[in-house]
């Protein structure tokens, strides 16, 4: 059972049709220039939200941290919605626990506004981290959409 207190809901408006805004968070070679917190870099991919299926990140820190999340595109509604899990994987390259990410489109004055829920994480603490993590990749999607 889901406990509320566990799960997160950011939004952020752009001066750019939903159909833009979609493209954005959704094609790979868009989603490259803004995925990841500031400071990471994404260095290995099969990341494409514009169809079902498996999709794959690694990541890397300042410092050289590295960081892998995996998961499975669960429906792409274009240019409304797309929805996807996500599981962080250990150092020895297991998968962790699986939460549900949605990125919902909607239309906005001046443009669309995205709405990112992120459900089913295991603890607050992992719920307030990942608040930290969104609200500084959103920042980086901010500075590149156009």
């Amino acid at each position: 059972m889901s406990d509320v207190l566990n799960d997160l809901q950011l939004d952020r408006s752009f001066a750019v049709s939903p159909e833009r805004l979609f493209a954005w968070v959704t094609q790979a070679d868009k989603l490259m220039q803004w995925w990841g917190p500031e400071g990471i870099d994404v260095f290995d991919h099969a990341l494409d939200l514009t169809q079902t299926g498996s999709y794959f990140a690694r990541m890397r820190g300042a410092e050289g941290q590295e960081y892998h999340v995996s998961g499975q595109v669960t429906h792409v509604r274009p240019p409304r919605s797309v929805g996807f899990t996500w599981a962080w994987h250990d150092e020895s390259g297991n998968r962790g626990p699986e939460s549900h990410v949605t990125f919902t489109i909607e239309p906005a004055d001046h443009g669309a506004r995205l709405v990112i829920n992120h459900r089913d994480l295991p603890t607050p603490e992992l719920a307030e981290s990942h608040a930290k993590g969104w609200t500084s990749t959103l920042n980086k999607l901010t500075a590149k959409i156009h």
